[in-house]
């Protein structure tokens, strides 16, 4: 089993952190509202490329990685990419995705023949584009496409990304918060070598991974434990564990108000679960 300290951020300096996507994505608004606005980020083109270039002190402070949408649901490929890494979890964030019409300065609505995003984009402002005629074209990101659309100069296409997306590439805002859905918000993490993470203060929330021996309520047991001592279950995620016959280990993240409710916990539960973990003890996020 891990350390039980809390886990922090860095010192107050700029970072460089991997991100998945491009300049102008979700994910480095994401890393600006953490680690505020002079971030760098590394852009890669997979999650594994995230994990693997966080790992790496090298060539970076730690990773910004989504975990899960609160439309969608969990993206359950990168709880097995942090399962298998050597990081931890420092931090999250809660943003909420507010998608913009964005085009070529001076271009209007008239101008428009064709828009480009990413299809999960593309399908969350299907209301706001049914009501045009435009050809829309799917692209493999959203910032992407308004990279290439500040690149070509075009007056007929438009580009649906992030105001971060217009801020950086200079182009306009046509029509603001285009996105049908309003409550979206897509969970951050924020990793960090296991070695290199400092305690966090005020920590009050901690995620942990185990497994049970499956005998009959071998996980009601556990969940009993976390009832008893007064810690919120806000997500139980489970996990097929490859090789077995339909045995399952499990991701938890627990809230707290005391850390000593933290060590009571894991202290009863070392006993009726294997392969404990913990994957970092940090400060929950906030819808705002």
């Amino acid at each position: 089993m891990t350390s039980l300290q809390p886990r922090s951020s860095l010192a107050n300096r700029p970072v460089r952190v991997s991100i998945q996507g491009y300049e102008g994505s979700f994910h480095q608004e994401a890393a600006r509202r953490f680690y505020g606005p002079e971030v760098e980020v590394i852009p890669c083109a997979t999650f594994r490329e995230v994990v693997k270039i966080a790992s790496s002190r090298k060539e970076s402070d730690g990773g910004v990685m989504a975990i899960e949408n609160s439309i969608a649901g969990s993206i359950l490929p990168n709880y097995h990419l942090l399962q298998r890494s050597s990081l931890c979890i420092i931090g999250e964030v809660y943003l909420q995705i507010r998608q913009q019409l964005l085009t070529y300065p001076g271009v209007t609505l008239a101008d428009i023949r064709e828009v480009h995003s990413h299809p999960m984009a593309l399908q969350q402002c299907l209301d706001f584009l049914d009501k045009h005629r435009w050809k829309l074209v799917e692209s493999e990101d959203t910032a992407l496409s308004a990279k290439k659309l500040m690149q070509h100069k075009s007056r007929h296409t438009a580009a649906i990304a992030s105001k971060l997306a217009a801020d950086l590439f200079g182009l306009q805002v046509l029509a603001p918060n285009i996105h049908t859905m309003k409550n979206n918000y897509t969970r951050f993490l924020f990793l960090q070598p296991e070695k290199e993470a400092m305690p966090v203060e005020l920590a009050d929330k901690a995620s942990l991974t185990f497994h049970t021996d499956h005998s009959h309520g071998s996980l009601a047991r556990v969940l009993t434990q976390i009832a008893d001592v007064g810690i919120n279950l806000s997500k139980l995620q489970s996990f097929p564990i490859p090789g077995s016959d339909f045995k399952y280990s499990f991701h938890a993240d627990l809230e707290f108000e005391e850390f000593a409710q933290l060590q009571k916990l894991l202290q009863s539960i070392q006993a009726i679960t294997d392969s404990l973990r913990i994957l970092g003890v940090y400060r929950r996020g906030s819808f705002k």
